[in-house]
Parts: C-alpha cells; sequence; structure tokens
C-alpha cells in the first residue's frame, strides 16, 4: 500500500507513472479530502460522552446493587450487535415520521428536524449512534479496572472517613489511569476511522462522510487507488503517533518486587 501511494493506479492494470509525494500532498491540500478528517471531531466528542457514561455506570455497578448483572448485561449488549445491523435500527429511528418522531410526538413536539437530512444535525445522530454502541466497551474495561482494585484500599478508607466521591479520586481514578489511557487511543483512532453507521445510515451524504468512506470512495468510485492508499497511510501514521503520545502521557508502571 505504501508503494502504491507513490504511484498513480487505477486498481486495474499495470501501476502508472511514479508521482513521488504528490499524492500526500493532495491529502493536506484538498478541502474535499482534508475536510473530512473534521467530521471525526463529532464521533471524537461522542466518545468523551461514553467513557463519561461508562465510568460511571462502572462504578456503580462495581458495588453490591440490586440486579446488578441484569444492568452489566443491558450496557453491554449493544456492543454484541453487528454494526450492519445497529445502522439499520437507527435508520428507522431517525427517519421522518419514525420512531423517535412517534415518541417525540407523544410529547407534543409537533415539529422535528430532519435527523439525518439536515447536515446541520446529522453528524450529531451519527455520534449518538455510535455512543449507544460503543458505550458497553468501554463500561467492561472499567468496570474490570476497578474490581481489580484492592477492596481493603476502600476499607480503609471508609474508617479513615472518606466518602465516596474522595474514594473515586485517591483510589478508583489512579487506580484506572492506564485503562483510561486506553480508552482515550481507542476514542481517537475510532473516530477517525469510522465507516459502518455513517456509510449503513447516510452512505456520507449530507456533510456526514468520514475519512474512511472518503477513502473507499476515492478507491473504487473515483479510481484512485495512489490517492486512497496515501490516504490510508496517513491515517495509520495518525495512529501510531497518538499511541506514541499517550505511552508518553501514560507510561507503564514499574512494579518494585523487593
Amino acid at each position: 500500500m505504501i508503494w502504491y501511494s507513490f504511484h498513480e493506479w487505477r486498481g486495474i492494470g499495470p501501476v502508472d507513472d511514479f508521482v513521488g509525494a504528490d499524492n500526500y500532498v493532495q491529502v493536506f491540500t484538498n478541502p474535499q479530502i482534508f475536510g473530512v478528517f473534521f467530521v471525526s471531531i463529532y464521533y471524537f466528542a461522542g466518545a468523551f460522552v461514553q467513557m463519561a457514561i461508562a465510568l460511571y455506570f462502572a462504578a456503580l455497578l462495581s458495588t453490591r446493587t440490586w440486579f446488578s448483572n441484569f444492568f452489566r448485561g443491558v450496557l453491554f449488549f449493544p456492543y454484541l450487535i453487528n454494526g450492519v445491523a445497529i445502522g439499520f435500527v437507527f435508520l428507522y429511528l431517525f427517519q421522518p415520521g419514525g420512531t423517535l418522531d412517534t415518541v417525540l410526538g407523544w410529547f407534543g413536539v409537533a415539529e422535528t428536524p430532519l435527523w439525518l437530512g439536515d447536515p446541520d444535525i446529522a453528524n450529531y445522530s451519527l455520534a449518538a449512534t455510535s455512543v449507544w454502541r460503543y458505550t458497553g466497551l468501554n463500561f467492561v474495561l472499567f468496570l474490570g479496572a476497578i474490581q481489580s482494585i484492592p477492596s481493603e484500599l476502600y476499607e480503609a478508607a471508609e474508617i479513615d472517613g472518606a466518602s465516596k466521591w474522595q474514594q473515586f479520586w485517591a483510589l478508583t481514578f489512579p487506580g484506572i489511569r492506564r485503562i483510561i489511557g486506553l480508552s482515550f487511543i481507542l476514542a481517537i483512532s475510532g473516530s477517525l476511522s469510522v465507516f459502518e453507521i455513517p456509510f449503513i445510515m447516510t452512505g456520507g451524504a449530507n456533510g456526514t462522510s468520514t475519512f474512511v468512506i472518503q477513502t473507499l470512495q476515492t478507491a473504487f468510485t473515483f479510481r484512485q487507488v495512489g490517492l486512497a492508499s496515501a490516504m490510508a497511510v496517513v491515517l495509520l501514521v495518525i495512529v501510531l503517533v497518538v499511541t506514541w503520545v499517550q505511552r508518553k502521557v501514560f507510561p507503564d508502571e514499574k512494579v518494585d518486587l523487593t
């Protein structure tokens, strides 16, 4: 793919002329290509929302709570559903006169926007769908990390008179810091590589095209495989750089066994 990115090729037949870094220059100078990066901001913001929701429920359900196993299953279940199926379900939810409009009508909302047809709202609707799907993944990661913290620390904190909020910031948050860093990396890489939900629900129309959708259209619709390969390499480099930064910010903790 790296070799293709330095050439001009239509995807069939022999590879055409060597163009050097022209494909990479076009990735960063063509507003139609580089502009789709800003669509990822909606999903990146949604990732913080899902992390906050997941962390709240993980902290709540890590203690003995009525029907805790049931609620754990409810939170994790959306992550088990195929992304294409989720796209079709929410496509019906957001369509004009669909489930969401019907529910809002019960509360007296007569005029509802075009959830997927209005460019000003469509990305919010898609990001909300992504939040619903991936909250369960972050929930399981946070729950496992919280349960790995020794219970004796919480018992000692309670004896010292620490409140639940103080226990969270003094014990829970430091104990799951590395998992939060992992979730942050998944949020960045996931927001840059979103594909299934916008492709199924809008096909990239109304300003909802993501970088991956744009890359596939460049390769298979416009037959510019060299340029699409450069776009894929750029995405890979961004993810690697973010991962490197994360390792610097959240280094591996050294355990003293002496």
